[in-house]
């Protein structure tokens, strides 16, 4: 076998690598350079930096173009005087809404046109009515009611040439913030309920219910009430009604002729609760129940 050359690589001979030694000179010529470290930056941070890089721009852009933020922007767009202006729209806004809903569903403010009620009400009095009487609350002897002139107790009022803020006075009163003073209401105590026998007047001149005599403590103390003798039963779903002020109050008495003078409760507005206006006359309107208190049940009831 011939010796081999000392000079010769051996080509089994391999480095601590584990590459071949007659291949070295070439592997390092020739061989793809290693796999860059798995810590090497992004290609991306390769290129310089530049103005126009994607992120530098969107965070410079952000103040430079938009400028400042919305909030601040708005508050120096809308000064004190515009807060403040809408503000009280806001609150009018609520307060129509809700004197709507108080005025459909609660209660109404009328105005009081006549003496028919002295001395309990007087004229020019504002009242509030409850409109959950007679439904769902019940009627009661004493009661003060407002009822809708549908029986042509009143005189028809001419219609009055409207003005040039007509429709604000009208549109105030449907809403409820003013009171209604179309003066095609009527304002009477309640005095005899359906199938009440009601009559005018015992020995004594006083007023009987169910044949018992009645002490009326809210007739008008400045006039002795003329006698005018009458002797009713209450029909079904009507009620018998006479003003505290006996001598100018043409009530059910001097309504016989139509519809046998009584009310249809389907035309009752509701119930009189309070004097509203003038503020001196501010009070809660009561039912006297001590006057009817020993008042029996109508025969049959």
């Amino acid at each position: 076998m011939p010796e081999i050359d000392p000079r010769t690589p051996d080509p089994f001979k391999r480095d601590r690598a584990g590459r071949d030694l007659a291949g070295t000179a070439t592997d390092r010529d020739t061989s793809f350079p290693e796999a860059a470290p798995a810590t090497s930056l992004p290609a991306e941070s390769d290129a310089p930096a530049h103005p126009t890089d994607s992120r530098a721009a969107g965070s410079r852009g952000a103040h430079s173009k938009s400028g400042p933020s919305t909030p601040a922007k708005e508050g120096r767009a809308h000064g004190p005087v515009y807060l403040w202006i809408k503000e009280v729209l806001t609150v009018v806004a609520i307060a129509v809404v809700l004197s709507f809903l108080i005025k459909t569903f609660l209660f109404r403010a009328f105005y009081i046109p006549s003496e028919s009620m002295v001395s309990t009400l007087d004229v020019n009095d504002r009242i509030f009515v409850n409109l959950l009487v007679p439904e769902p609350f019940a009627l009661e002897r004493g009661d003060v009611v407002v009822f809708k002139d549908t029986k042509g107790w009143l005189v028809p009022t001419p219609e009055k040439a409207d003005g040039p803020f007509t429709w604000v006075q009208d549109g105030l009163t449907f809403v409820g913030l003013l009171p209604d003073n179309s003066e095609q209401h009527l304002v009477k105590r309640v005095i005899g309920l359906p199938g009440d026998h009601v009559v005018c007047c015992d020995a004594g001149g006083k007023l009987t219910i169910n044949g018992q005599a009645v002490d009326e403590t809210y007739i008008n103390p400045a006039e002795v009430p003329d006698i005018r003798n009458f002797d009713v039963v209450v029909p079904d779903g009507k009620i018998w009604v006479m003003g505290d002020n006996r001598n100018h109050s043409a009530d059910s008495r001097a309504h016989q002729e139509s519809n046998g003078g009584f009310i249809d409760m389907p035309d009752i507005e509701g119930k009189a609760a309070v004097i509203a206006w003038p503020l001196n006359r501010l009070t809660g309107l009561g039912n006297y129940p001590d006057v009817f208190r020993n008042v029996p049940a109508p025969a049959g009831k």
